[in-house]
Parts: structure tokens; sequence; C-alpha cells
């Protein structure tokens, strides 16, 4: 097993990192959940950047999006990287890869959770202002874009229950 360093014995870089218990396989399971939650989106935007029709006028997509342009990279690296960040709390439930600490784990997933909740927020405001209303052409495609971004909502909540089972297995140890 591993044995704690002393004042007298620091941590070596080399010295193996502390074994944590196995995550509960409800903390599993929003782990995964939470990459899934982001793909709806994340195709949603993709199929805007490849031209098919969800819910913006072409002038709406060019003036505001540069979509044909700039726009494209723009939200095509926004799904890729919203799908990463929806894999990191897969590293607070694996047993096999560490890429960091417990400890930097454990304060990098806390401050993520509360970004995420910060995030979520701030999404739920500017979905419900005046200008995010006005570009949709219809309600039906409004209705798609809610259905497509409504998994996002319930990532901060995963995130932070899965950053406490983290927590609470390295407390335990």
């Amino acid at each position: 097993m591993y044995a704690m360093p002393t004042a007298n014995a620091p941590l070596s870089a080399n010295a193996p990192l502390p074994v944590v218990a196995p995550a509960p396989v409800w903390a599993r399971r929003a782990a995964h959940a939470m990459a899934i939650c982001a793909v709806p989106s994340g195709l949603w935007r993709i199929a805007m950047a490849a031209g098919v029709y969800v819910g913006y006028s072409d002038q709406v997509l060019r003036d505001v999006f540069d979509i044909p342009g700039w726009g494209i990279v723009y939200v095509v690296g926004l799904s890729l990287l919203a799908e990463a960040a929806a894999l990191f709390p897969l590293l607070l439930v694996s047993d096999r890869w560490q890429p960091l600490r417990p400890r930097t784990l454990s304060a990098l997933a806390w401050t993520a959770s509360a970004v995420l909740v910060l995030v979520a927020l701030w999404q739920l405001v500017v979905a419900f202002s005046v200008e995010s209303q006005t570009y949709m052409t219809s309600d039906t495609a409004l209705t798609v874009w809610w259905l497509a971004f409504a998994p996002l909502f319930a990532i901060p909540a995963l995130m932070t229950a899965v950053t406490w089972s983290y927590a609470k297995r390295r407390r335990a140890r």
C-alpha cells in the first residue's frame, strides 16, 4: 500500500499516488451522463455550421454567426471543446489513469463545478433575453433548440455530485 509522507520524508516525484476507493456506480453513471448531455447541442451546432436549417435565416447566419466563414471554425470548435470538457468528470471516476495529483484534481473539479453553475445561470439569462428570441424564424425551430440545449442544464448538478463523491472518497482513504 501507499505510506503517507512524513515531514522528514517528502513525497517524491516518482512515488505512487495514494489509492482512492472505487467510485460508486451512481457516480460513474453520472460522469458518463455528462458526456452524453453535451452531444445534442454539439450536433445542433455542427448542423448549423454544415448549412442545415436550424431556425436561423441565411442573413442571421452571415451577419451574426459569420457562417459561412470563420463562424464555422468557431461553432465546430465550440462543439469539440464542450464535448472534451464533458469528458473531464470521467477522470474523477476512473481507476486507471490520473493525470494530476488527487488534491489538484479535486480543486480543479470543485472549480469546474462552480463555473458550470454560473455559466448555466448566465445561459438562462441569455436564453430568455429578447435578442436571442428574435433570431429564430419559427416556434418549431425554437423548440428543437430548447430540446438540443436543455440537457446541458443537468451538467452542473451532475458535476457537483461527481465532484462531491470524488472528494468524499479521497478523504476516506
